[in-house]
């Protein structure tokens, strides 16, 4: 569930800055953002996730309020070179740069099962813990105890 938007006329650098606002929210969140935020890449970006969200909920009959972005790319596209004319007959390079946008979005998981899942790993982890065990790790702590107070701790003599 991915729209790729090709050749886009911002630069990267200005296109991930927005981009980085968004990334690994959920969509619904996103938009709102998007839509009120003061950046050129922002409406260009709103209209690549808004058609990935879309893409899944037509093609893959997915909830919109289920979906969330799981991959933002902004990558560098060709540049388009341009010269300023200036005395003597020479020029100034001017640099349009251009960009590739991949959105991809996913689903959420359900938060119950996870929660349950781990709840159960949780009480699997305590049935393991046998008196055994326990007798051996108190064991330990005795013994490290015991060397703590036998060794002396290294005190420097004052000089005269």
């Amino acid at each position: 569930m991915k729209a790729v938007l090709r050749r886009i006329r911002i630069s990267p650098k200005k296109a991930n800055l927005v981009a980085g606002m968004v990334r690994g929210k959920k969509v619904n969140e996103a938009l709102a953002l998007l839509k009120f935020m003061p950046k050129k890449g922002a409406k260009t970006i709103y209209k690549v996730i808004h058609s990935a969200a879309s893409n899944a909920k037509n093609n893959f009959k997915q909830n919109i309020n289920d979906l969330f972005i799981t991959k933002l790319l902004v990558t560098k596209g060709p540049t388009y070179k341009r010269s300023l004319p200036i005395s003597r007959g020479r020029t100034h390079p001017i640099m349009k740069r251009t960009s590739h946008i991949t959105v991809e979005v996913g689903v959420l998981k359900n938060e119950t099962t996870t929660q349950r899942n781990n709840e159960t790993t949780k009480k699997e982890a305590t049935k393991k813990v046998t008196k055994k065990s326990v007798k051996k790790s108190e064991e330990k702590a005795k013994k490290t105890v015991e060397k703590s107070e036998t060794k002396k701790p290294k005190t420097k003599e004052p000089k005269k």
